[in-house]
């Protein structure tokens, strides 16, 4: 009997220690600033994050309009994060009026940025996400954040992060394959705005475009006029539309030039679930490939008009 009372309280303490421990795991409800950024801190974070990305799919960072709904996330979050940079300029507002008290964090930290000259001013470029290079230093960043947030998963985000950034070379390594055979002068296409400055550094891509790195920027009739005779001395033949903002200026840009349609790229924002761009290693795969393809076909081109 003394036996059965022994193995009845060592299971029960065996019990009462699991439910302890179910007790004690947690999921983190975490808020990012745009769908980007949502995807890579979900790839770190694994089965322990909750993710809300306030900027929802093929939405445009720079023009965001918050909800009240969006004010409530960010009130509740355990941890939220931003690119920084510049992009997110509406953030602060939202965390100011949604009553939220922590800091967020910022992925860009550590990023060798590029500064570029606009409207006379110089300012920093901040789609630093266009390479993976620059998104290995977002999932460092982030791994950090939430071990911190959360210490007794770490090892599960440490894991995921290593798995991750393995990911981000190979892509890396993908897009260097793709462009580097190509000559650089005919490394050019053109598109909406100046999204690609990081991508086009990396792989050696020029890209033209009549906005700069805002779409809330305008575009001048002179700068317009200048950037048509510039497509046309270059002979670039290709454009894209991206899917966060409006491609009415670049296709009239097109028609006056003979650009042809390239496709749509993802730049600041991916595709919902079902489109080709549902993550940011899909996203950033896909306008390698539209790009490349783009350039092979003017290479063609050029070489059977010599």
């Amino acid at each position: 009997m003394r036996y059965a009372n022994l193995i009845a309280r060592l299971l029960a303490s065996a019990a009462l220690g699991a439910a302890a421990s179910a007790a004690s795991a947690r999921t983190l409800d975490v808020v990012a600033s745009f769908t980007v950024l949502a995807d890579v801190v979900q790839q770190v974070g694994g089965d322990h994050v909750r993710v809300k990305s306030l900027v929802p799919a093929n939405g445009d960072p720079h023009e965001f309009e918050p909800s009240p709904n969006d004010a409530k996330a960010i009130k509740s979050a355990d941890v939220t994060f931003v690119s920084g940079e510049g992009l997110e300029s509406w953030f602060q507002r939202l965390a100011k009026a949604a009553g939220y008290n922590g800091k967020p964090v910022v992925a860009s930290n550590g990023v060798k940025t590029q500064k570029m000259e606009e409207d006379g001013k110089t300012v920093t470029d901040p789609h630093v996400w266009n390479t993976p290079l620059n998104v290995i230093v977002w999932t460092g960043n982030i791994e950090k954040a939430l071990a911190a947030a959360d210490p007794q998963d770490a090892a599960d985000f440490k894991a995921n992060a290593a798995k991750y950034v393995q990911e981000l070379q190979d892509l890396n390594a993908y897009a260097h394959a793709k462009f580097d055979a190509t000559p650089k002068d005919l490394r050019k296409v053109l598109t909406s705005h100046d999204a690609f400055g990081y991508f086009g550094k990396e792989y050696g891509v020029t890209f033209l475009s009549p906005l700069g790195l805002s779409t809330e920027t305008e575009a001048s009739a002179a700068g317009v006029a200048k950037l048509i005779d510039q497509i046309r001395r270059e002979k670039v033949k290709i454009y894209f539309i991206e899917n966060s903002n409006d491609p009415r200026l670049v296709k009239q840009i097109a028609e006056a030039t003979g650009a042809e349609p390239g496709g749509v790229l993802y730049v600041e924002s991916l595709s919902p679930p079902d489109g080709p761009a549902p993550t940011y290693a899909r996203m950033l795969r896909n306008s390698v490939d539209k790009i490349a393809d783009a350039i092979a076909k003017q290479s063609s081109a050029a070489a059977e008009s010599r």
